[in-house]
C-alpha cells in the first residue's frame, strides 16, 4: 500500500465507526481530493470501505453540495489495522539506526 493509502486508513481508523466525507478525509490526511478519490475507490472495490450519500435534507438547508460519506465495511477496520501495522513495521525496520554525529 502506498503512503497515501496508509494516511487515508489512519484517518478512518481514528474513529472506525464514524462515517467521514471526502473533503474531511483529504484535509486530515494532507491529500488533495484528486489523490484521495482514486484511493477511496480502490478501498471500496477491495471491500474495506463502503460509501453512501447523505440525505438531501441534511445539506439543502446549509446551501452546500451533498456529501458522500465513507465508512469501514464488514472486517474492513481489522484489515486496515493490519495494513497500517505492516506499514509501520516496514518503515521502522527499514530505517538505518541513527548514530550520533561527531560534534553534535
Amino acid at each position: 500500500m502506498t503512503p497515501q493509502t496508509i494516511a487515508v486508513l489512519r484517518v478512518l481508523l481514528e474513529d472506525p465507526a464514524t462515517p467521514r466525507y471526502g473533503l474531511d478525509i483529504a484535509r486530515q490526511a494532507g491529500l488533495k481530493t484528486g489523490t484521495l478519490h482514486p484511493i477511496l475507490n480502490r478501498l471500496q472495490h477491495a471491500g474495506l470501505i463502503e460509501s453512501f450519500w447523505e440525505d438531501p435534507a441534511d445539506h439543502e438547508d446549509q446551501g452546500r453540495p451533498r456529501r458522500r460519506y465513507y465508512r469501514f465495511a464488514g472486517h474492513g477496520a481489522n484489515l486496515a489495522y493490519q495494513a497500517v501495522a505492516r506499514a509501520d513495521a516496514t518503515t521502522t525496520s527499514g530505517l538505518p539506526a541513527l548514530r550520533p554525529q561527531p560534534g553534535c
